[in-house]
């Protein structure tokens, strides 16, 4: 079976007012559709991550399990699979690729999923950091469309600090001499190097360096750890594609649209989807402090953070087994009330 297979959108008008031609969205499928069509969950991806990555929240005896799910996992816009600067022609390729915002990816998931697969109903929507900013746009967007949402290491609206954090990955990609504003003849290697190695100062908390957690991953030394996230992100990822979805996650606001118009309370009100928020205590860029706030204005969410000292990546499947675990009680909760 294929990694992935593409929905054709054709033109996608976009929440900027302009449109991605021949927009084309990633996607694939797990498990199978019960006759009721009730046990639909969709499983967005994150900023480095793919439908493949996503393999890792799910399995046999897992709380999201494909022989009792039928599981959908859409591609970001930007991650190199659905519609992205390294794969659209001229004259939207490269830095010319349009600003794609959260509420374009789920009308495009929409539209695969309600229009061309027929789904009426969704029983959860869940992701890690990206992937649950999207889930909150689900239930905001379509909301009476999604039955529970649950995301981990995740907002509904990104913050002034992350916004500032994500500026400075931003920065040390682009002083390197190769960028060229976007249009490289060749990959920016220095400047994909410094991208991986600030990233990488802020994706775990103090404690795990403190305490040398790396050393669990295999490193010997701190800087061992830096250098394998230099050739993450060379090896991994165009430059281009990691800005561009950069810029969707800077922009991400849940009330941002006609719905809501701006009114970030009224949107997070009007979810209807029960809902857990599940943060790292000791994440960096998406502090749990923010997931409390929504919670006070959703009408069916609980707040539950979990205090782990692997930071943002404690849900990077692997990492925290106490963590997955934990995950893993929050899913069946949602889906068994």
């Amino acid at each position: 079976m294929p990694e992935f297979e593409i929905f054709e959108l054709g033109d996608l008008p976009l929440l900027s007012g302009g449109t991605l031609k021949d927009a084309k969205l990633a996607y694939r499928t797990y498990g199978t559709l019960s006759a009721a069509g009730d046990n639909v969950i969709v499983l967005p991806t994150f900023y480095t991550g793919t439908n493949t990555r996503n393999e890792g929240f799910f399995g046999p005896d897992r709380a999201i399990d494909p022989a009792r799910h039928f599981i959908i996992s859409p591609n970001l816009f930007g991650n190199g699979r659905s519609s992205s600067p390294s794969n659209t022609p001229v004259p939207q390729d490269g830095p010319r690729f349009p600003l794609m915002q959260m509420w374009d990816n789920i009308a495009a998931q929409h539209r695969l999923i309600h229009d061309h697969l027929g789904i009426k109903k969704i029983a959860l929507v869940a992701g890690w950091s990206m992937a649950g900013c999207q889930s909150y746009q689900w239930a905001a967007q379509y909301p009476d469309m999604v039955q529970a949402i649950l995301p981990f290491c995740a907002s509904a609206k990104t913050s002034p600090h992350n916004f500032v954090f994500l500026e400075g990955v931003k920065a040390a990609l682009c002083a390197d001499q190769n960028w060229n504003s976007g249009n490289y003849d060749c990959p920016p290697e220095a400047g994909l190097k410094a991208f991986g190695r600030v990233y990488a100062g802020w994706a775990f908390s103090q404690t795990f360096y403190r305490e040398g957690l790396y050393e669990q991953l295999g490193f010997q030394s701190i800087e061992e750890l830096m250098q394998d996230w230099e050739q993450d992100h060379v090896q991994g990822w165009d430059a281009n594609n990691l800005l561009a979805k950069l810029a969707t996650w800077q922009a991400g606001d849940i009330s941002a649209g006609p719905l809501y118009n701006g009114d970030y309370k009224l949107a997070l009100g009007a979810i209807k989807a029960r809902a857990i928020l599940m943060p790292c205590t000791q994440d960096l860029y998406f502090p749990p402090e923010d997931n409390e706030i929504e919670a006070h204005h959703m009408p069916s969410a609980i707040f539950r953070p979990y205090d782990s000292p692997w930071g943002h990546c404690a849900a990077n499947p692997g990492y925290d087994k106490g963590f997955a675990a934990q995950l893993d009680v929050n899913i069946r909760e949602l889906l068994e009330e």
